[in-house]
């Protein structure tokens, strides 16, 4: 299939990786933030992101999330040393329904909204952290 060895890892490479955004619904508004590669599930009503090690990381990133009802339970469990991080969710009538500094751990409600294709937007500002977040439909 190959002509050279040294392509194939290459092309594999690239192969899971559309495959793993694809399966994972991730969908961003903008190319991946520079410096950090988030883990993301995005499932109709659960999404989950997590990043093992930020390092002193400034940027902004949106996600879709399909979520059947009208709240959302956030569960933030991170661990943020330096800097600060805001995670704000748009309902689905681009309304906010919820934002909180990552700093906050354990389980918060957000206020009520519209059902549909919601947003979810991790602002960074200077941040070192170890990220963990998720989100289900109430």
């Amino acid at each position: 299939m190959f002509r050279h060895a040294s392509h194939a890892p290459g092309l594999i490479l690239a192969l899971v990786g559309a495959v793993l955004v694809a399966g994972c619904g991730k969908s961003p508004t903008g190319p991946p933030p520079a410096g950090i590669q988030p883990q993301i599930v995005s499932v109709q009503d659960n999404f989950s992101y997590q990043i093992s090690n930020v390092q002193n990381y400034t940027g902004s990133a949106t996600y879709s999330w399909q979520n059947s009802g009208t709240g959302a339970s956030v569960n933030q469990a991170t661990s943020v040393s330096g800097g600060a991080i805001t995670l704000t969710l748009l309902d689905g009538a681009g309304t906010q329904v919820y934002t909180r500094t990552l700093s906050d751990n354990g389980t918060f409600p957000s206020t009520a909204g519209t059902a549909g294709k919601w947003r979810v937007r991790v602002d960074y500002a200077g941040a070192t952290a170890t990220v963990n977040f998720s989100a289900q439909k109430l």
